[in-house]
């Protein structure tokens, strides 16, 4: 199956560029809330009567409203359409340009926001923990509670997650349920308040790798400074957050030296590392105090749960192995087909996610574009294989790789370094993969004569089948002089008195239209030099 040499690899091209811009617009269509503040300066003026107040966003403004209870503000249309309930002066006119309703509700009302961590800490992870805090703080939420159940996970989106729950204006519980191992210590140390089930287990924070052995001592440095000032910050005792580190610290009647910190709930309660035990999300709501809480869970869409399946590090590198797949075989096929084809459909499914999830910027995208563009112009336009191919495939290695680690700006630490070159070695070794199986594969499907796959040729023709061969005719064309029909690399077509033939160079590209020699018979196949 091919297509026009043109359309396809400029169809890739624009796909790729456009949908980042499809995507901000389609997130540009939702519903915004925004604070009274907003409504006023829409109007450019102020309305106060008996100063009542306008509660928005935990911004405070007078609005007209003629009871005592407070009245809260959500802009959510474009047309000017004002709802108003129980005693509200219906002649007030906040906004101009927005959909605006006024709804009088009672003072001790509070929303509690729940996330949901359940899995290890990775890119997913921080994505939806992220997206959690936005809504929350949409919903006007008193208070964020984390249910948390993990064996830690990977340092960078920890600390994404620990710092996002620093900077929160809103307070934020954690719900330990059963697990707050490594990542997962990090992240309960940060928050407000610490509940833990029966029998659940906090600390254990050692830096590791894959294979669970502890890292040198600069990553564990790094991780007891992240813990330490984690702990200060939450009013929590430094050198106990430092001991679920490193095994040297020794706590007097807390911490054995050699041994690296876990606590059980009771241990945690005693030691001011938890604020006391609870066996659900129910106890936990109800031990903030809060009046009778709207509890809201967050919910998942069906895009987000999609984008969360198709990050996950393996489908990444079966991605990568269809990408780098692709490319191989359209390499051994003249003109553009189905392996390119699959290739876009595997860079699309590779960007594509980890651009909605906020992953990846459009550098990454324009790296590998750039790849894509040099390797195709050492295919198609330039003999052998130089700096154009080289260039291209490091191009592609480099974009891959750095859609896998986050944006944190232009600076270097240990994790990411660590997590820099992991990407690489995940894009390496499922190309390497991806390559093996190739070569496999064509091997199978061109030289193979099984019955079962009939896309194959036959690699031997038995005369008893009724075939027959014809050196005679070929031989007594050497030295016979003819023009390439297509482009020789090395392989092709070549003219013979208005016939076409099949014929290979001795290893020289050369290009259609070109007027060879044939120079020998080999194997069934005519050679060519110019």
């Amino acid at each position: 199956m091919k297509f026009s040499n043109v359309f396809t690899p400029s169809l890739f091209i624009y796909i790729l560029t456009c949908f980042p811009l499809l995507l901000s617009a389609s997130n540009n269509t939702s519903i915004d809330s925004y604070s009274s503040s907003d409504c006023l300066k829409a109007n450019g003026t102020s309305h106060v009567n008996n100063n009542h107040d306008i509660k928005t966003d935990g911004d405070v403004t007078n609005a007209i409203v003629n009871d005592d209870n407070i009245a809260t503000v959500d802009i959510s249309a474009d047309t000017l359409t004002t709802h108003f309930t129980d005693t509200a002066d219906s002649n007030s006119s906040i906004a101009t340009d927005y959909s605006i309703s006024i709804t009088a509700t009672d003072d001790n009302s509070a929303v509690v926001f729940v996330i949901t961590i359940k899995d290890e800490i990775a890119p997913n992870t921080w994505r939806l923990v992220r997206l959690g805090f936005e809504e929350a703080a949409k919903q006007n939420a008193d208070l964020i509670v984390i249910h948390i159940n993990t064996y830690g996970g990977t340092l960078v989106d920890a600390d994404s997650i620990r710092t996002k729950i620093l900077e929160s204006v809103i307070p934020v519980y954690v719900f330990i349920d059963n697990n707050a191992a490594s990542a997962g210590a990090l992240i309960s140390i940060a928050c407000d308040s610490i509940y833990m089930r029966e029998g659940g287990v906090i600390g254990a924070a050692t830096v590791v790798n894959e294979k669970s052995e502890a890292l040198p001592d600069k990553y564990q440095s790094y991780m007891r400074a992240m813990m330490r000032s984690t702990a200060e910050v939450s009013g929590r005792n430094p050198l106990i957050a430092e001991a679920m580190v490193d095994p040297d610290i020794e706590i007097s009647g807390i911490s054995e030296k050699g041994k690296v910190l876990s606590f059980t709930a009771d241990e945690a309660i005693a030691n001011g590392f938890c604020e006391g035990k609870a066996e659900s999300l129910k106890e936990v709501v109800a031990k903030s105090n809060l009046d009778n809480p709207t509890v809201i869970l967050q919910q998942l869409t069906t895009l987000e749960r999609i984008i969360g399946f198709l990050i996950k590090p393996a489908i990444s590198g079966l991605l990568i192995m269809m990408i780098v797949g692709g490319i191989y075989f359209e390499l051994q096929s003249p003109g553009i087909g189905l392996p390119l084809v699959i290739a876009i459909i595997g860079a699309l499914l590779y960007f594509f996610p980890l651009y909605a999830g906020g992953m990846v910027e459009y550098w990454e995208i324009i790296v590998f574009i750039i790849g894509f563009i040099l390797l195709l112009i050492e295919i198609f336009a330039i003999p052998g294989f130089g700096v154009f191919g080289v260039t291209g495939i490091i191009c592609i290695v480099c974009g891959l790789a750095f859609a896998l680690i986050p944006n944190v700006g232009f600076h270097l630490d240990a994790e990411l370094l660590t997590r820099f070159f992991s990407s690489i070695l995940i894009v390496v070794f499922s190309s390497t993969i991806a390559l093996i199986g190739s070569i496999f594969l064509s091997k199978k499907l061109i030289t193979s004569n099984n019955k079962h796959i009939n896309i194959a040729l036959y690699d031997s023709l038995d005369t008893s089948m009724g075939y027959s061969v014809a050196d005679n005719k070929y031989n007594k064309m050497i030295g016979v002089t003819a023009t390439t029909f297509t482009v020789l690399r090395p392989s092709g077509k070549i003219i013979i008195d208005g016939e076409v033939f099949d014929a290979a160079t001795e290893g020289d590209w050369i290009e259609k239209g070109t007027i060879v020699k044939v120079v020998n018979y080999v194997n069934g196949q005519l050679i060519v030099r110019e």
